[in-house]
Parts: C-alpha cells; structure tokens; sequence
C-alpha cells in the first residue's frame, strides 16, 4: 500500500459507480478518476449548473467517458428516493456507491426539509436512506463496494440518542463530529449486516485529512483567528482535493481494501498524504450503539434495509 496513486486504481470497465456530492472537491475527483479508470460514473448533487460544469470538465479530460449527471438533494429524503427510483429505472445493478456530500460546522442550526439536524441529517440520514434505497440494486451488482466519508472529526464526535437533532443544544462542530462518527458506524454495522444477511457487500469508510475542499474554505472556520491560523498551517498540513480523494478511491478500487476498513492519510495526525488503515476511535467500534443507532435511523427516515432486502 506505500505511496499509493491514482495510477494504482485497477481498471473499472464494466463497472457502474454513484457518487455524491460530485460536482466539486473530494468527489468530483473521485468522478474523474473513477472515469479516466473506465467506469460509468453518476454524479449527484444538487447544483444542476455545477453538475453539467462537472461533466464537461470530466469530458475534457477524457472524452470517452461514460458519465451522466442526476439531482440529489440529501436533505430532503422524497429527492433521495425519487433519485434511487430515476436509478434503478435506468440501471439493472450497481457496483459502487460512494457517500461523500457534506456540510460542515453550520454557524446556526438549521434544518433538512423533513425537519432534522441539517448535518446529521444531509451527511448521515441522507446517506442511510439513499444505500437503503440501493440495496437491490447494489446486491446485483460485481462485487458491490459502499464507501462512506468519515472525518478525522469522528474522533471528537459522540451519539446523543437524547438530543440527535441538537435540538436542546446546538453547537455547530458538536454536530458534524456527531455526524460524521455516525457515517464510520454506519459503514462498519452495514459490513456486520451484510454478513448476517448475505447481501455481499463490501463496506468500509475513508477520510481525506486536511483537504483543501470547499467544504473548507466556504465554512466558519474559514473566518476569524482559528482561519487565519489555518491559513498559516495550510502550505504544511494539507494537500489537494485530488490528494485527499485517494484514501477514498483506495477503499472504492484496492483489491487490498478490507471489509469494514478504514482509510486516510499516512502523515502526521493523518492530516496528508498517501492512504493507509486509519485510526478508529474505540466508540466507533461500539456495536451496541451502532445497532441502536440503525435502528433509529430507521425509524427517522421512514425506510428499512431489511424490508428492501426481503422485497429484492
């Protein structure tokens, strides 16, 4: 795995991937390399302008690409179902999905068109939801990946089944830690439930490091002294979105990739550099509220994995 490239992605012909958030940063680059690979990519997002920008700069770049554009709006779940059906109706399986959209560390609490914490319920519920919606397809597919974007946030991060939504008390990176610690679970309790059940998933998670993403630059910790400060660290600590983009290609195409694996950065704190296994906080290992967690999400989102399953 030492000093793992783009160049080391094995060839992806014949195989369909779903990627979110694809109109910029972590997955646009992931859409270009998938693509440049020889996969057929869908990018999803929710800037139709952005997502016809996406596909004519992957096009330059390589001209035969196989590549489509769908709206995908993770904070509302009737966009994440209308999406998986627009999918489905196009498309007989599905090989790899990979959940990357997110929002970041919002000022002021705000909410997803059904009501929930706007980042627990765009980076986490939107993206039960929507592999929910997939599974049938997903089973059908060659060696069907699901790769989840984590953060090196999850090691702040906590599960407050008593105030999920931050409704009680909000604190803007309270809740994108708690956010993206659920999408590390989530990944590993889908390889648990993919055992149990038989589905043939492969699932694992991947984070960047200090990837200089719009998520980034556009969010409040761009502004004020910690800004400033990060400013100063940038040249040192971070990389580019294409670099921050190979733990998650790694997990999506490395035949070394493992069942509930965790990939990012092999430097310092993770913060940079080539991918390598990442550390996982032991609470993200905790199956007991994984399993609870599920189960609620579940509930919250109206849409059962087990129910899907049974219908495929």
């Amino acid at each position: 795995m030492t000093g793992w490239t783009i160049a080391d992605i094995p060839p992806q012909n014949g195989r369909t991937a779903v990627i979110t958030g694809a109109t910029g940063g972590l997955g646009y680059e992931a859409a270009l390399a998938l693509a440049g690979a020889g996969a057929t990519v869908v990018l999803s997002g929710r800037n139709d302008a952005k997502g016809r920008s996406a596909i004519e700069r992957i096009r330059g770049r390589f001209p035969e690409a196989t590549i489509t554009y769908e709206t995908l709006d993770l904070a509302n779940l009737a966009s994440v179902a209308d999406f998986a059906a627009r999918f489905a109706t196009a498309h007989t399986s599905l090989d790899l999905l990979i959940n990357n959209a997110g929002v970041m560390a919002l000022p002021q609490r705000q909410t997803t068109a059904d009501g929930f914490e706007m980042q627990f319920g765009t980076n986490y519920l939107g993206h039960y939801a929507l592999t929910a919606h997939l599974l049938p397809l997903l089973r059908r597919g060659n060696q069907p990946r699901v790769v989840n974007l984590s953060s090196l946030a999850h090691r702040s991060g906590a599960i407050d089944f008593d105030d999920l939504q931050g409704a009680k008390s909000y604190n803007p990176f309270k809740a994108y830690c708690q956010s993206k610690l659920a999408m590390l679970m989530f990944a590993l309790e889908l390889q648990r439930r993919s055992n149990a059940a038989g589905w043939g998933l492969l699932s694992n998670a991947a984070h960047p490091g200090y990837a200089l993403t719009d998520l980034i630059a556009n969010g409040p910790g761009a502004r004020g002294l910690m800004g400033q400060l990060g400013k100063i660290l940038q040249p040192f600590a971070s990389q580019s979105a294409a670099a921050g983009a190979l733990p998650t290609l790694f997990a999506a195409t490395s035949p070394e990739a493992q069942p509930g694996g965790y990939y990012g950065p092999n430097w310092f704190y993770e913060l940079k550099g080539p991918p390598e296994p990442a550390k996982i906080m032991p609470r993200a290992k905790d199956a007991a509220v994984a399993a609870r967690l599920w189960d609620v999400s579940a509930v919250l989102t109206g849409v059962s994995f087990d129910q899907v399953a049974v219908a495929a």
